[in-house]
C-alpha cells in the first residue's frame, strides 16, 4: 500500500509535465498511428472515388438535396445510401478486416515502443503485445456493434413508427446512447488497456495479464477508472475545440475562399490528433506510475 493516497487527477497533472519534458514519447506514438493511419486513409479516399465514378452525386440525388429542410434532406441520404451501399459493403468485406490486422500488428509494435521508451528496462514482446491488442479491438469493436444495435433500435421507434417521426425523441436518444457508451468504454477498457503493461513489467503471458487486469485490488483499480474517465472527458473536450476551432471561418467563407476553410480544417485536425495522442500517453505513463505505486514492490 502506498505511504500516502494520491487521487489519479492530482497525479495526471505531473504526468502531463513528464510527458511534455519528453517529445519523443509523443512522437513514437503519432509515428505508429499515422503510419496506420496514413495509408488508411489514403486507401479509403481511392476506393471513394473510385465508387464516385461508378454512381456519381447526381445519380444518386445528392446535388438536389435542399439542405433548408432537414427532414426532406434526411431521407434523400437515406434513399443515396441504399444506392451506394452495396459498393461500400463490396470494399467493407476486404478493407476492414486488412485494416484490422494492420492495425493490432503496427500497434502493438509502436505500443511497445513506447512503453520501453518510457520505461528502458522493460522488454519487447510483440507477439504478447499483438495478442493482447487484437483483445482491445475485439472488445471495441463489441461495444461499438452494441452501441450500433441500440440507434437502431432508437431510429426503428421514433423514424419509422406510424405517423409523424418523432426527430426530437430520437436525437435525444442518440445523444444520449453516445455519451452512453462513450462513458461505458472509459470504465471496461482500462482492463484491455492496463493488460500490455502487466505482460512486460511483470513478465506475464498475455491470458494471465487479461485475468490479473481484473484482480488488481480495489485501490488500483478505482485509480485506472478514474484516469480513463478524466482522458475521456479530455476527449470529449478536444472533440468540442475541434468542432468551434473549425467552424470559425465559416461566416467568412465568401471573404476568405474554400482553400482558406480547408486550411483551417487541416489544422485543426492534426492539432486534435496530436493532442489526443499526447494524453494518451499521458493516460500510459499515469497507468505505469500507479503500478510502481500498488504492485511494483510486489513484482520486484
Amino acid at each position: 500500500m502506498p505511504a500516502t493516497p494520491v487521487r489519479g487527477t492530482q497525479s495526471l497533472v505531473e504526468q502531463m509535465g513528464w510527458v511534455l519534458a519528453h517529445p519523443l514519447l509523443t512522437a513514437l506514438e503519432v509515428a505508429w498511428r499515422w503510419l496506420f493511419g496514413a495509408p488508411l486513409l489514403l486507401v479509403c479516399w481511392l476506393q471513394a472515388q473510385k465508387i464516385l465514378a461508378a454512381v456519381p452525386p447526381e445519380s444518386a440525388g445528392l446535388t438536389t438535396i435542399n439542405w433548408q429542410n432537414p427532414w426532406i434532406a434526411a431521407l434523400k441520404l437515406a434513399e443515396a445510401w441504399e444506392t451506394y451501399r452495396p459498393h461500400v459493403a463490396s470494399v467493407v468485406v476486404w478493407l476492414a478486416p486488412v485494416a484490422a490486422v494492420a492495425w493490432v500488428f503496427i500497434s502493438a509494435i509502436g505500443r511497445n515502443l513506447v512503453l520501453k521508451r518510457m520505461e528502458p528496462k522493460l522488454p519487447f514482446r510483440p507477439v504478447s503485445m499483438i495478442v493482447l491488442q487484437a483483445a482491445w479491438l475485439a472488445l471495441l469493436a463489441l461495444t461499438g456493434w452494441v452501441w450500433w444495435r441500440f440507434i437502431g433500435w432508437a431510429a426503428s421507434t421514433h423514424i419509422n413508427a406510424t405517423g409523424e417521426p418523432d426527430l426530437i425523441g430520437y436525437t435525444m436518444w442518440a445523444v444520449f446512447l453516445s455519451l452512453g457508451f462513450f462513458t461505458l468504454w472509459a470504465l471496461i477498457s482500462w482492463v484491455v488497456a492496463i493488460a500490455p503493461m502487466l505482460v512486460l513489467l511483470e513478465d506475464s503471458s498475455p491470458a494471465t495479464a487479461l485475468v490479473q487486469s481484473l484482480k488488481l485490488g480495489r485501490a488500483f483499480t478505482g485509480k485506472l477508472v478514474e484516469i480513463n474517465l478524466v482522458m475521456g472527458i479530455v476527449k470529449l473536450m478536444l472533440i468540442v475545440l475541434a468542432m468551434v476551432f473549425s467552424a470559425v471561418l465559416i461566416p467568412f467563407s465568401d471573404e476568405v475562399g474554400l482553400g482558406a476553410l480547408h486550411t483551417e480544417w487541416l489544422i485543426v485536425s492534426l492539432f486534435y490528433f496530436i493532442a489526443s495522442d499526447y494524453f494518451q500517453v499521458v493516460r500510459l505513463k499515469g497507468f505505469i506510475e500507479f503500478w510502481h505505486i500498488y504492485r511494483g514492490h510486489s513484482a520486484g
